[in-house]
């Protein structure tokens, strides 16, 4: 596994300052549909959004919910209405070709529209229809291309449903185990969820692809963070996407009446939870370096303010590009949390329920996002991904790329996440000129 300087440097450079290529011959095929773009934006917004409310809102479209459904159906209405072809492979994923050669490995794009509860309207929505403008305008300008160009819609890629994030591009890349699909959350069984969506967990096997199956893959996404807003750089490429090591914690300790139970005999799971929050926090700032550590969900029962909390389960989520700090931070953790259950006389158990590899992004892809920006006159800066992608699965199959643009304040996650509409338009011309460089290439 190679360090944090290795793999920065292994895809370019370590984040310095803006990249300006000299400007390139212009494109071959027009601008991506600026106006179009942004309607749909719009229209999927619609999906989700608050009662009586507006873009400005937000949405909450988690995957598998009705809003998530309806949305699909709305998405596999616009492709008809361009006149693509898809299908829904047995994992959910919706995928849309055009054109190339039968003998050539296709050329992957796309995102996901599934949402974080109270989430923005950018976060995988922008990549997921600029893949759709990419392909209507390939189709519009009439040029033919030797691989054919798939989009990808993938299905459930926050981690609010299931606990599991990245969930069906992961079955894309063969990570599934016995039992994940009778996994339980809020009443459904996760093969059922699948059904919901046009999946078919009876036929699961058939959504695995082999490694080579793909030409390339590239996705278009928001930033999520500030640092190429406060550059005032218009194209991020991504050098690589952190690991994650998310770990499912509970804790154990005695529910008793509020008003009865003395102080000093109080086995409090909450106060307990309470201090290993700060725990988590604590680790993750003690050394240097760019790891992350949150605790994103707390579960308390019996939840009455008259019962003292008998036990609380919580998420534990470090994030870092080395693996080698991630199992660092989660020995730290552990012995934190052993400490804080003698103290507390309770009982604490963390779960690692999942993980994300580090995924460097291909040096060749990098390079075509970079040529592709100079062809529009665009500045560039190379940059790592703090948040976890599709990309990351999808990159144990073929050489991967991404493309960021900015988000406004480093805002996401939230309603008040936003894009700028010329960005949106910017990455959608970088999107479509990489895919066609990439398409001239017979190795990558």
């Amino acid at each position: 596994m190679p360090t944090r300087r290795e793999f920065l440097w292994s895809t370019g450079a370590l984040l310095g300052p803006a990249l300006t290529p000299a400007r390139a011959a212009q494109p071959a095929v027009a601008s991506t549909d600026a106006g179009r773009l942004r309607r749909r934006l719009e229209r999927l917004s619609q999906f989700g959004r608050p009662a009586g409310g507006s873009f400005a809102d937000g949405v909450s479209r988690v995957a598998y919910s009705d809003a998530d459904v309806a949305a699909r159906a709305w998405l596999l209405d616009e492709l008809r209405g361009a006149g693509l072809s898809s299908r829904i492979d047995a994992a959910g994923n919706i995928f849309a070709r055009l054109g190339g050669r039968a003998s050539a490995p296709p050329i992957l794009f796309g995102s996901h529209i599934d949402s974080v509860p109270s989430g923005g309207n950018f976060d995988g929505d922008l990549g997921t229809l600029a893949a759709l403008e990419v392909l209507e305008t390939v189709r519009a300008s009439g040029v033919a291309t030797r691989h054919p160009l798939e989009m990808v819609v993938w299905a459930h890629e926050e981690s609010t449903a299931f606990g599991r994030g990245t969930a069906c591009s992961r079955i894309v890349a063969g990570d599934l185990k016995a039992g994940d699909l009778d996994q339980e959350w809020n009443g459904l069984r996760r093969r059922d969820a699948l059904r919901r969506i046009g999946g078919d967990p009876d036929r699961i096997d058939t959504a695995v692809a082999a490694p080579g199956a793909w030409h390339a893959y590239l996705e278009l996404h928001i930033e999520q963070g500030g640092t190429l807003d406060a550059a005032g750089v218009p194209i991020g490429v991504v050098q690589g996407i952190v690991a994650i090591h998310r770990y499912d914690v509970t804790i154990d300790g005695v529910a008793n009446h509020a008003g009865t139970t003395p102080m000093d005999i109080r086995q409090d799971a909450l106060v307990a939870a309470s201090q290993l929050v700060l725990a988590v926090r604590r680790v993750a700032g003690a050394r240097e370096g760019r790891q992350v550590g949150t605790v994103g969900r707390l579960d308390v029962q019996p939840n009455s303010p008259n019962v003292v909390p008998g036990r609380v389960t919580l998420s534990v989520e470090f994030r870092d590009l080395s693996l080698q700090v991630l199992d660092g931070l989660g020995e730290a953790v552990r012995a934190e949390g052993a400490a804080i259950a003698r103290d507390t006389r309770t009982t604490i158990t963390l779960r690692l329920a999942s993980t994300n590899p580090p995924a460097p992004a291909h040096a060749g892809v990098m390079a075509a996002i970079q040529a592709s920006a100079a062809q529009r006159a665009l500045t560039a800066r190379v940059l790592p991904s703090g948040a976890g992608h599709d990309a990351q699965m999808i990159a144990a199959l073929c050489p991967m790329g991404m493309i960021f643009v900015p988000s406004v304040g480093g805002v996401s996650h939230s309603p008040r996440e936003l894009t700028r509409w010329d960005d949106c338009a910017r990455g959608a011309d970088t999107l479509l000129d990489t895919v066609l460089a990439l398409d001239r290439r017979d190795s990558i």
